[in-house]
């Protein structure tokens, strides 16, 4: 028996779960991106590209492809796609997954400032800083957009669209980023406050360790809650464990 698998992807992690499901017996991988990154790096196995339409949209697609299970490997602040993925598993009796790499953890040193939401960053920026590195992605600038008073250097894969910081310098760069990159970029720009999403993993990290060694505040964004009843593991070769672990699936 060949099980078709579902894999909402986009991220790292996603990739490598694409290639051991792709290197696996007895399995068919199809990978969903969003199709919001304008070149994405494209995982192995079937890709399908852009959004399912919500709930609905997904739940037919689930069915008409005869999905077997759905691992939902998506950003860890990519929230919608991840409670209507527990909806349209829900909805057609397929097994649902989450592969989340584990969240950032402070240190000795680090000032960190952590909030819920864009919106409670933007409200904490005025009494820690002016010159602010921004790494929170493209999306959702409009909750700095008021901070006329503040500097930005915001990184992002692709350019940004308004509303956005009046007073803001785009940098569009895609990791990893080096240590010694960000340590430069720090030092150029005389940032003196960082705002990011608790993304985790390895390939963002070195600016929070670049942010210690020059002594700035960190505002952090919490994540967002993955959905009730969801099994989650920290890595690929987890998330392949549990999928074969599964009662009703057997590759």
């Amino acid at each position: 028996m060949t099980l078709h698998v579902l894999v909402l992807g986009g991220t790292t992690e996603a990739r490598r779960l694409a290639e051991a499901l792709v290197a696996a017996d007895g399995i068919r991988v199809t990978s969903s991106l969003a199709g919001r990154v304008a070149r994405p790096t494209l995982p192995p196995g079937e890709v399908r590209v852009g959004g399912f339409g919500g709930v609905g949209g997904m739940t037919d697609w689930i069915r008409a492809h005869r999905v077997d299970a759905v691992i939902d490997a998506t950003h860890p602040f990519a929230g919608t796609i991840s409670f209507h993925a527990a909806s349209a598993a829900a909805a057609v009796h397929v097994p649902l997954l989450a592969l989340r790499r584990p969240g950032w953890v402070p240190v000795e040193g680090d000032r960190w400032h952590v909030t819920d939401s864009l919106d409670g960053a933007a409200e904490l920026l005025p009494e820690l800083g002016s010159r602010v590195f921004l790494t929170t992605g493209r999306m959702g600038l409009a909750a700095f957009a008021a901070l006329d008073r503040l500097w930005f250097l915001m990184r992002s894969v692709d350019a940004p669209e308004a509303p956005h910081p009046a007073r803001m310098e785009v940098l569009l760069d895609r990791g990893p980023f080096s240590l010694e990159g960000e340590r430069e970029l720090i030092r150029c720009h005389r940032i003196d406050v960082l705002v990011t999403k608790d993304s985790g993993g390895d390939a963002t990290a070195p600016k929070l360790t670049a942010a210690r060694e020059a002594g700035i505040p960190v505002v952090v964004v919490g994540r967002p809650p993955v959905p009730d009843g969801v099994p989650v593991a920290g890595t690929p070769e987890e998330a392949l464990a549990l999928l074969r672990g599964l009662p009703d699936l057997r590759p």
